[in-house]
């Protein structure tokens, strides 16, 4: 009689450790887990179980979610159809979220994918198996629930004696490892002093960061059980801001917002922490009505700062009822000017410089002229995300690089920073009005036209935002109505009569409709206001 031939399951072993304390040892847990499962797999080779030479080793990571490196590997090989069974030491070693389980179990039904575990004998081949996973489940949930609330509890209950509870310490403190505290560090300390003492000399973040910097003072070095290490970089205006908010250096200890006496010794006096307090809260109150204001920029994160391979982030800034955009690097707002070359850059000129290279780059149908004119904003933003993988602007070479998506292909074009700083209000409004006053409302008819366009808005609405009348925005747009030879002229003729020209006049053709009798009254319009 023929032998009956065992169809191959192909079993892949995972294996997880919650803490990476121990994972440079010769044998570890994650060891252990394996060879137990490679025993169990090698007790079914009757039935062709065979082991894959695969590791899927989450070391360090918890059961909490599935965010882990060698499990999103199990994942993306069982959708391959590389693995046929996943055996495992224990079932929380896979998940300890319910939740989490039901969608794993979900996925390897889909894949005809057997779960075993071999230290409770059940495997998902049958109903008892299945019921009794959903049980341990249950049971290994509640369990990291309870550990969470217990440490929760124990937490807040050491806050509120006072006692330091992990985690890195504060600039200005080491941690007692045999008293289980925080003790001064002296030389630290002093830095903390001197930064409180320049906030109260400078009143500023940036300031301070930047007298920091100049002396090579830095941030708190921190480094883990590996050996790597964070920390020890320059000052920000975030790190001042983090420090001078800390309640910590006048001995106490912040829980759900309520302050109590701390067991760890204090730095700043009680009056100079309140007045750093007072500070920084006029500073807040200033900026509100001063009025630097993030919002959406076109280019918002895919613009960078060459120099610094720092984000370029879109604001702008009020004074009165004009507003002014920018792109502003990141670096030179958290570290001061004079570590940037780029800084600040004009928002409009920047944007349209990166449109006409884009252009040049790619021919993809969505941003040709018309069709991109007919998006909003929100609908563009997508639309360049889906083609430009990032872009960089280097200010001391004056060129703008655009890496596009398809092919990683970097395009590189002249743009000098001197063609991209913003006009100062002062020195725009003086060219301005050196303009004839019929041109300056035309122009601004225009714009009024392209923003009611793009953004899908009223003339009401663009009232509103610019501190006009709807009765005289309607006056301005009206302007459009004349026709196109005499819009030419009017923007590009050099008469002297259109300095002579009053606005209103204006009104006589643009309510005409006929062009040629449009054009008859223009130029006698001209003619009686040429002196």
């Amino acid at each position: 009689m023929e032998k009956e031939v065992k169809q191959k399951i192909h079993c892949a072993i995972y294996t997880r450790k919650s803490i990476a304390d121990g994972l440079d040892r010769d044998f570890t847990t994650l060891d252990a887990q394996r060879e137990s499962c490679e025993s169990y797999i090698a007790s079914q080779k009757n039935e062709g179980w065979i082991c894959l030479p695969d590791k899927y080793d989450d070391g360090g990571f918890t059961g909490a979610n599935i965010e882990r490196p060698a499990l999103q590997k199990l994942l993306s090989d069982i959708r391959a159809g590389k693995i046929n069974c996943v055996v495992v030491y224990k079932v929380d070693r896979l998940s300890r979220s319910l939740l989490d389980f039901a969608e794993l179990l979900s996925l390897f039904e889909k894949h005809n994918v057997t779960f075993v575990s071999v230290t409770q004998h059940f495997n998902t081949q049958n109903s008892m198996g299945r019921l009794t996973l959903n049980i341990l489940l249950s049971f290994a949930q509640f369990e990291r629930e309870i550990i969470s609330e217990r440490t929760r509890d124990k937490m807040a209950a050491s806050k509120k004696k006072g006692k330091w509870v992990g985690g890195k310490p504060p600039l200005g403190y080491d941690i007692d490892k045999a008293n289980r505290r925080l003790v001064i560090n002296h030389k630290e300390a002093a830095i903390v002093k001197e930064i409180f003492d320049l906030y109260l000399e400078k009143r500023s973040l940036l300031s301070v960061a930047i007298a920091l910097n100049q002396k090579n003072y830095l941030t708190k070095s921190h480094a883990t059980l590996k050996g790597t290490h964070f920390g020890g970089t320059k000052f920000k205006s975030t790190s001042i801001q983090t420090i001078v908010k800390n309640p910590f250096y006048i001995g106490n200890v912040n829980h759900a917002g309520v302050l109590y006496q701390g067991e760890h010794e204090r730095i700043i006096p009680d009056e100079i922490f309140q007045k750093a307090q007072e500070i920084l809260n006029n500073n807040r109150r200033e900026r509100k009505v001063a009025g630097v204001v993030t919002n959406v920029g076109l280019l918002n994160n895919i613009l960078r700062c060459k120099a610094c391979d720092s984000t370029m982030y879109y604001i702008y800034t009020k004074k009165g009822v004009n507003k002014y955009h920018y792109y502003l690097c990141m670096n030179a707002q958290k570290h001061g000017y004079k570590c940037c070359p780029t800084r600040l850059i004009s928002a409009q000129t920047i944007e349209n410089k990166f449109m006409e290279f884009l252009r040049t780059a790619s021919k993809d149908d969505q941003i040709k002229d018309s069709t991109w004119e007919a998006l909003t904003l929100e609908e563009k933003i997508p639309v360049l995300k889906s083609l430009v993988k990032v872009t960089y602007y280097d200010a001391i070479h004056g060129i703008l690089e655009i890496t596009l998506h398809n092919n990683d292909r970097v395009y590189s074009f002249d743009l000098k920073l001197a063609d991209l700083k913003h006009i100062p209000y002062h020195r725009q409004q003086a060219r301005i009005n050196k303009e004839p006053l019929i041109r300056q409302n035309l122009i601004l008819a225009h714009q009024i036209d392209q923003v009611a366009h793009e953004r899908k808005c009223t003339l009401k609405e663009i009232a509103g935002w610019i501190a006009m009348s709807p009765a005289r925005i309607c006056h301005i747009a009206n302007m459009l109505l004349i026709s196109p030879q005499i819009q030419e002229e009017i923007l590009l003729s050099n008469d002297k009569a259109l300095f002579n020209i009053p606005e209103y006049k204006l009104r006589e053709v643009s309510i005409e409709v006929d062009w040629k009798k449009q054009q008859e009254i223009w130029n006698s319009l001209v003619k009686s206001h040429q002196n």
